[in-house]
């Protein structure tokens, strides 16, 4: 009897004895709804080689990559980390996570690994943004179609980019026609929808390409099930000064204004004092969403959840942090500067108070194109984002990075660190962080600078 393996509905369908299947036990569980063997479809890998080393005959149904002959038609000279990184990836069997700093050249590695695996592709990324700046790289490369899936897009093609969102939306029909994955900022893919993505891919070779691998939730090693082991690894610390901008780090101290102290100590005291009659740690794993479930049952826990955003918003924001956001943008004036805010309204007031240009989640992609076309070119000086340039998006050389605030997250405190790093002939980055003194900001940015990147003085 010959086993059949066939792809239905983002799965594998396995016809075969239990006998034949003994060796591939550990991949695959009988269905009785289906009356038939069935195997996750990352698994078609390792229950090919296997059926194919024992020599048990099998008729495989399920695959619809082929080999390609992608040529690159750039002459593209890699620097030393990422042909590391590259042969790391090929050592380990074409499968696995490649760790390199924003800025370093992950893309590069990416293109690379394609021309040398010659399988059809998908690439996924978090954002349209960078959808379409793959796309453009992609074309460039290797000079033929590329698709996208995403955003009103759904065209596929032997090299295909797609959203997140939108590959695991339509995995159940195209997860058998990719040979090579490739996950970009990888780590959002142990996400609980996300994972389904590399869940129904049957595709034998995957890479994954992040700055910061590590999640709060811990599910990091999730992501090394998915695509492979971490086998390449370098940081900020090991480019800077040859590949990377030498940088300096300037925490600057804020002095809340009196009024605004007043405010903030019985705002932080009000708030604080109701989650501890409410027996809620907020320190626990699950206190915050116990805390926000307590403060919608009654007037008093209300008037709590405002006091918690009124310190917040002072801690943030205040007349005190807007001054020294004042006094550097004076000091850098002609020269570009990048402002990071962890919040929409602390963005928008810093664009309101000074005429600054922002952008957020809500602004229109073609928005967005104009002002940071306005920023390259020198004629918008300043720009102010809400986590939006954290990640992915293509952003203009420049030199200084002030932090207004942030949240705990050490990925995002690295990544706005690298928004800033791009090499240039005698660049020195500056990163500056505006942190309120004595308020919950102290813990805060201890807690996002636990990484090597931010074990150095200024």
């Amino acid at each position: 009897m010959t086993v059949r393996i066939q792809f239905e509905q983002g799965s594998l369908r396995i016809t075969g004895s239990s006998e034949q299947l003994a060796p591939v036990a550990g991949h695959v569980k009988w269905d009785d709804r289906t009356d038939c063997f069935r195997a996750e479809a990352r698994r078609y890998g390792p229950i090919l080689l296997t059926l194919h080393r024992l020599k048990i005959p099998f008729q495989d149904e399920a695959r619809q990559f082929q080999p390609r002959a992608f040529r690159l038609e750039q002459t593209l000279q890699p620097r030393p980390h990422q042909a590391e990184a590259l042969a790391a990836w090929l050592a380990a069997g074409r499968q696995g996570v490649v760790v390199l700093p924003t800025g370093s050249g992950k893309t590069l590695v990416a293109r690379l690994a394609i021309a040398r695996t010659q399988r059809d592709t998908l690439i996924l990324v978090p954002t349209l943004d960078l959808m379409q700046q793959w796309h453009e790289q992609l074309l460039a490369s290797f000079k033929v179609p590329v698709g996208l899936l995403g955003g009103g897009d759904s065209q596929l093609e032997s090299i295909t980019v797609s959203t997140y969102d939108s590959a695991y939306l339509r995995m159940e029909q195209i997860g058998n026609r990719f040979g090579l994955l490739i996950c970009d900022e990888c780590h959002h893919l142990p996400a609980t929808t996300t994972r389904l993505a590399a869940i129904m891919s049957m595709a034998p070779f995957r890479l994954g390409l992040t700055a910061t691998p590590e999640r709060t939730d811990g599910q990091e090693e999730d992501l090394y099930d998915l695509l492979g082991p971490l086998c390449y690894r370098t940081e900020i610390t090991d480019l800077e000064g040859e590949y990377l901008a030498p940088y300096r780090l300037v925490q600057v101290a804020v002095v809340l204004d009196p009024d605004e102290r007043i405010a903030y100590d019985a705002a932080y005291a009000q708030y604080r004092e109701f989650a501890r009659s409410s027996g809620i740690s907020l320190s626990k794993p699950n206190g915050w969403s116990q805390f926000v479930q307590v403060c919608y049952r009654s007037q008093e826990g209300r008037a709590a959840y405002r006091a918690y955003r009124m310190q917040k918003r002072l801690a943030r924001a205040s007349r005190a942090k807007l001054r020294e956001v004042w006094g550097l943008l004076r000091r850098h004036k002609g020269e570009r500067v990048l402002l990071f805010t962890d919040d929409n309204a602390t963005a928008y007031a810093i664009g309101e108070t000074f005429f600054l240009p922002v952008i957020t989640h809500h602004t229109r992609v073609s928005e967005r194109k104009r002002l940071l076309d306005g920023f390259r070119s020198g004629d918008l000086p300043f720009l102010v984002n809400s986590h939006v340039l954290n990640e992915g998006v293509d952003v203009p050389d420049v030199a200084v990075g002030i932090i207004v605030s942030g949240s705990g997250s050490v990925r995002a405190h690295v990544q706005r660190l690298g928004r800033i790093l791009r090499p240039g002939v005698g660049k020195q980055a500056v990163l500056y962080e505006l942190v309120s003194e004595g308020t919950a900001e102290i813990f805060t940015s201890e807690k996002r600078r636990q990484h090597a990147a931010y074990q150095r003085g200024g």
